[in-house]
């Protein structure tokens, strides 16, 4: 064999490797499962907790105890003499009423507790390994976990159907083969059928390890030409391919759409891995060397720092400099009723898996009803997970007899 074919089949080894990362190594495919189960536990779990009296704090911090302890259950051997790592891949958020993500409170903080009647969105994601699962959902806030809320407005019962079976159509629309631009006009036309305004500045994003918004992006709705013109850029056309994985992230609004920063502080933040820089406080300093030491990837909050104050005073000098990417919360108008709906999907080869997520609370109700393409994808899928559910109830079923 000549060197340049020792050259060749040596290249062609380290792009083995490289593509063992993704969905068609089943260790890989594990792990992403697993972390889905814990994002799923944990989501359960806050919905239960998110009733009248509730302390947002609390929410925040029970949501990352719950993923965190689970996490510690699992990939504890080494592998190759190195640890597996584990941790938060998104901050768990506690989202209110017109704040629609992002809401991650600071310990010191005080905030005016939950009250019957609240819309929440909550939010967070974990990791096993670099392999990520996220999730988002929405509720209303009742008495006790055991008492559903007595009456929910209509607008926002409508605007719950309409985020939530968006997001079940866009799962099911992005399959190996299919385009970006498929999935935008499908969850457009389920906007239009329930005469709601997706939220522009949300967006779906690939994951890969370690990557939380990857280069393939899928907008709600493509923007008008008057957008473009002030400064809106619309989403280069993607395909997507097997052994991908995907965010599906659906938020609608019975307002405009047109969102704004809250008057929130913002404590969710991401490290800009292509930017470097001499800091001249010591507080920021401290901040970056723990980023790096602790979240060098992926989305962190500030409450994840043993030394709040230092980091208050040293993120502003981090993010002045573009090291630190900001994640604000963000806000319509306060009369507007918003829905904030995300799962995780897997493109396996046996089609689009859809790994987290809840089902939509039963008092979420509305008149309107979906076009008729919808309507039939929506059967589909119904059916689809109805025979799933069979099988599975009959495989325990017959361990139970054994």
């Amino acid at each position: 064999m000549s060197d340049d074919d020792r050259s060749e089949d040596s290249n062609i080894k380290e792009t083995e490797e490289e593509t063992a990362t993704d969905l068609s190594n089943s260790d890989v495919c594990t792990k992403y499962q697993e972390a889905s189960k814990i994002v799923n536990l944990a989501l359960t779990g806050l919905v239960s907790q998110c009733v009248a009296g509730a302390k947002i704090i609390d929410l925040c911090q029970f949501g990352t105890a719950v993923l965190e302890g689970q996490l510690s259950k699992l990939y504890n051997k080494k592998v190759d003499g190195v640890t597996v790592e584990k941790g938060v891949a998104f901050p768990v958020c506690i989202s209110v009423n017109e704040v629609i993500c992002n809401h991650s409170p600071l310990s010191s903080e005080e905030l005016t507790d939950l009250k019957v009647g609240d819309i929440v969105k909550i939010d967070l994601g974990c990791h096993i390994d670099g392999y990520i699962s996220v999730a988002a959902h929405t509720l209303v806030v009742s008495e006790s976990a055991d008492s559903p809320p007595e009456s929910v407005d209509p607008e926002l019962g409508n605007v719950a159907v309409a985020a939530y079976n968006a997001m079940l159509v866009a799962a099911d629309a992005i399959r190996a083969g299919a385009k970006n631009t498929d999935v935008t006009k499908v969850v457009q036309r389920v906007a239009n059928s329930y005469g709601v305004n997706t939220i522009a500045t949300v967006r779906m994003h690939q994951m890969k390890r370690y990557v939380i918004d990857g280069v393939k992006e899928v907008a709600l709705k493509e923007p008008t030409p008057q957008e473009i013109e002030d400064g809106e850029e619309p989403v280069p056309e993607c395909t997507f391919e097997q052994a991908e994985v995907y965010a599906i992230d659906v938020a609608m609004t019975t307002g405009d759409g047109k969102v704004r920063p809250a008057d929130l502080r913002t404590t969710v933040y991401k490290r800009n891995v292509e930017v470097n820089y001499r800091l001249k406080m010591k507080a920021s300093r401290y901040i970056l060397s723990e980023v790096d030491k602790k979240f060098p990837t992926l989305p962190f909050t500030l409450r994840h720092f043993d030394d709040e104050k230092q980091a208050k005073m040293g993120i502003t000098e981090c993010v002045n400099h573009g090291l630190l990417i900001p994640y604000p919360s963000l806000i319509e108008k306060s009369d507007a009723k918003v829905a904030h709906f995300k799962c995780t999907v897997l493109l396996l080869p046996s089609g689009t898996t859809k790994v987290t997520g809840l089902p939509l609370p039963e008092y979420f109700e509305t008149d309107k009803k979906p076009d008729e393409e919808t309507a039939s994808i929506l059967k589909d899928i119904a059916d689809r997970e109805a025979k799933k559910a069979a099988k599975k109830a009959a495989k325990k079923k017959k361990k139970t007899k054994k």
